[in-house]
């Protein structure tokens, strides 16, 4: 359903914006709005101009350029009438060669035709003002964009799929059900009506309840899944960190030599673990004294690291029992605790005769060789693991994200205000608490929320999207 005292805002506005990233083999420019199809006809020129009778095919044509020595540069247009469009209004694309200079000429042509630069998300945010998605959905579009692993794809797909805005919807529908129940006894008071009993309301809105905890449990994965985990390989010099970021990784991303402290910065990539998006950071090596001041300022930067990380992978030489010794009294009294770590044996492909490590009471281990790669399958299967706390991911149809989470616990709260209300029979406080968790819900698909938190929300969307 279309937001009525929104949609005005844009009803004699028209848009545009370049929807691909720059450098690639082709670039798409999008025009949204009532002005969509005069202004693409006043920019593009082909055997026959844009209109309806050959909407949606894609025709191919040139740019105008009022230079009669320009030939004009190919482009393919394309007309989609509202509804049926991405934003629900009229809307053209202009798919052009990409690089760095056409793409810039095409939208410089398109605003000097009198229509302005679309802002951040904003067509995404008129797809919702036109009733084309919820909120949930058009979140999930920004969360598409930004997902750095198989499983954060995933998850967005879920989302834009719909599955949350119908469950939230479903539960909406619920209470005002119930909530209809309530005030028929204030509006009514001395009717004899075929009311639902207070033992049948307080049931409903405890059935509700179950599935908003349920929904809840959901949020620490989804939290983790989009925004990922801060992942630090700490341990003392020539330990094998850098090799070890370069086998997780897949590539050369660090210098490695023998020589002690050749890491003094810190280096951060982004990849996938276990389907887990982690920002993984290597840091410089550990020790009481160090060399020289830019070995120094390493070191603190590595300390800073670890403070923020929310996990650490400790890397210990197991090379011989003497190092391995050195290394788990050098753990001890570094490792900052309490530390979510996983203690990492490595260059066991120098250990010739395998010896028992030392023990590490409360922190778990695992045995690889960095270099050739032996052991990182234990090593990631530990840390989904423990990243994971032994629950099935796959058992939540839907991961709520933060934002939907602090709203469900709003809901939740009001609900369980409302049931005590309702077995006093003061329907008043309980219709107020019912209310307040409609509003939460309504907010969290969007039928109820404020111009001040949908500027804040696609605010984080970036321009074409």
């Amino acid at each position: 359903m279309k937001n009525s005292s929104t949609v005005c805002l844009f009803a004699e506005d028209t848009v545009c914006a370049l929807c691909t990233a720059p450098g690639g083999a082709l670039a798409i420019l999008r025009i949204s709005g009532p002005d969509a199809l005069k202004t693409g006809n006043a920019v593009w020129r082909g055997r026959s101009v844009l209109f309806r009778g050959n909407a949606r095919k894609m025709l191919l044509g040139k740019l105008y350029s009022d230079d009669p020595a320009s030939p004009g540069e190919p482009c393919l247009a394309v007309f989609m009438p509202g509804p049926k469009s991405y934003t629900g209004e009229d809307t053209v694309e202009l798919h052009c060669h990409g690089g760095a200079f056409a793409p810039k000429r095409l939208l410089e042509t398109v605003l000097a035709s009198g229509i302005r630069l679309a802002e951040p998300g904003e067509f995404t945010k008129r797809a919702f003002l036109n009733g084309k998605m919820d909120l949930t959905q058009a979140e999930a579009v920004a969360d598409l964009i930004a997902a750095k692993s198989e499983s954060a794809v995933h998850l967005a797909e879920k989302q834009l799929s719909g599955r949350i805005g119908n469950n939230i919807r479903q539960a909406r529908e619920t209470l005002i059900h119930l909530l209809s129940e309530v005030e028929s006894r204030m509006d009514f008071p001395e009717e004899e009506l075929d009311w639902m009993s207070p033992s049948e309301l307080t049931a409903g809105l405890q059935t509700l309840g179950g599935s908003f905890r349920k929904m809840l449990q959901s949020a620490e994965h989804g939290v983790l899944l989009r925004d990922g985990l801060r992942v630090v390989i700490a341990g003392r010099p020539n330990a094998g960190k850098s090799s070890l970021l370069n086998s997780l990784l897949g590539f050369e991303r660090a210098i490695v030599t023998e020589i002690p402290g050749t890491t003094r910065d810190t280096l951060a990539e982004f990849v996938s673990l276990r389907g887990i998006p982690v920002m993984l950071t290597d840091t410089a090596g550990l020790r009481e004294e160090a060399g020289d001041p830019i070995e120094q300022l390493g070191i603190r930067r590595s300390r800073d690291s670890m403070r923020t990380a929310q996990f650490i992978f400790w890397v210990l030489d197991a090379s011989t029992p003497e190092t391995a010794a050195d290394s788990a009294e050098h753990l001890k009294n570094h490792l900052p605790l309490p530390a979510d770590a996983i203690v990492v044996w490595n260059k066991t492909e120098l250990d010739t005769s395998p010896q028992v490590l030392p023990a590490l009471p409360g922190l778990s281990g695992v045995r690889v060789s960095a270099l050739k790669g032996d052991g990182l399958d234990a090593l990631l299967d530990l840390f989904a693991e423990r990243v994971w706390k032994g629950s099935d991911v796959s058992e939540s149809e839907c991961e709520v994200s933060a934002r939907h989470a602090a709203l469900l616990e709003d809901a939740l709260s009001s609900v369980e205000r409302a049931v005590p209300e309702i077995e006093a029979e003061s329907w008043e406080l309980a219709a107020a608490c019912m209310r307040g968790a409609l509003a939460a819900l309504g907010s969290i698909t969007g039928e109820e929320v404020s111009p001040d938190m949908l500027d804040e929300i696609f605010s984080r969307f970036c321009i074409g999207k």
